[in-house]
C-alpha cells in the first residue's frame, strides 16, 4: 500500500463519536462535514500526486487544523488559494485564505517547490481533528487542543491512537519538528519523553504566530525553516 493510500484510509477513519466533548466545544472534522464529497476528492488527487509512493518521509506536527486550512480542504496548512496555485489541483467550490497556509507555501517555493517538499515531508497535527467554539459574533471560531485542559485529557487516546497510527505510514522517526515553541511543544515533548516516539523534536515558530505578530520578519522564519528542514 502506498503512503497515499495509508493517508487517505487514515483520513476517512478519522472519527471522534466516542469522545465526550467539554460543553462548548464542537468538532471540526472535513471528512465527515456537509462537503465531505468535495474533501474526498481534492484530498485524493493531492496525496496521490505528493505521495503515491512508499518512501519514508519526515513529519511535521502542527496544532490541530482550522476552519480556513486543514479544516476546510482536509490538507494541513493548506487552503484553496494554495491547492489550486501552488499544488496544480483546481478548487472552484470552495475558497479559503489562510495566513498560515501562505507562509507554509512561501517556505514550500524557498525549499525547492512542492514536489520537492512533499517527497521529504509529511504533515499532521498532534490532533489531526480540529476544534470550535461559538465567538462573541455568534459564529464559530478556532480552538487548540491544549486550551482547556479537561479537552486536552479528553482527547489524549484519540491523539496517542493517531500519532501511533500514522507512524506507520513510513516516517522517519529521527526527528519530528514541532510547529509552535510554546504550548504545542511542550505537550509533544511530553509525550514524547513518556512514549519515546521520536529521537529528537525540534521546535519552529508556528506560521500563525509568525504572520500575526512577526510579518515584517517573515523572510528570516521563511529562511530559518528552509535552513532547518534541509539539514
Amino acid at each position: 500500500m502506498t503512503f497515499s493510500n495509508k493517508i487517505l484510509n487514515f483520513n476517512k477513519s478519522l472519527l471522534l463519536n466516542d469522545v465526550q466533548l467539554p460543553e462548548g466545544i464542537g468538532v471540526l472534522n472535513p471528512f465527515r462535514g456537509e462537503n465531505a464529497i468535495l474533501i474526498i476528492r481534492l484530498t485524493t488527487a493531492f496525496y496521490k500526486k505528493f505521495y503515491g509512493d512508499n518512501n519514508q518521509r519526515k513529519l511535521i506536527l502542527g496544532i490541530n487544523p482550522g476552519r480556513l486550512g486543514a479544516g476546510a480542504t482536509g490538507i494541513p496548512f493548506t487552503d484553496t488559494k494554495r491547492l489550486s496555485g501552488d499544488c496544480g489541483i483546481p478548487v472552484t467550490e470552495l475558497i479559503t485564505h489562510e495566513p498560515s497556509s501562505a507562509f507554509m507555501y512561501e517556505m514550500i517555493t524557498a525549499y525547492g517547490g512542492a514536489k520537492r517538499f512533499y517527497n521529504d515531508y509529511y504533515i499532521s497535527s498532534v490532533s489531526p481533528l480540529g476544534f470550535v467554539t461559538m465567538g462573541k459574533n455568534g459564529r464559530p471560531v478556532n480552538y487548540n487542543y491544549y486550551d482547556r485542559k479537561d479537552l486536552e485529557k479528553a482527547v489524549m487516546p484519540f491523539i496517542l491512537k493517531t500519532l501511533k497510527q500514522q507512524l506507520d505510514f513510513g516516517i522517519d522517526r529521527k526527528v519530528c519538528y514541532c510547529l509552535g515553541t510554546g504550548n504545542n511543544y511542550k505537550f509533544l515533548k511530553k509525550l514524547n519523553v513518556e512514549h519515546m516516539f521520536f529521537g529528537e523534536i525540534i521546535p519552529l515558530e508556528h506560521p500563525r504566530y509568525v504572520m500575526q505578530y512577526k510579518s515584517k520578519m517573515k523572510q528570516e522564519y521563511i529562511e530559518k525553516y528552509v535552513s532547518i528542514l534541509s539539514s
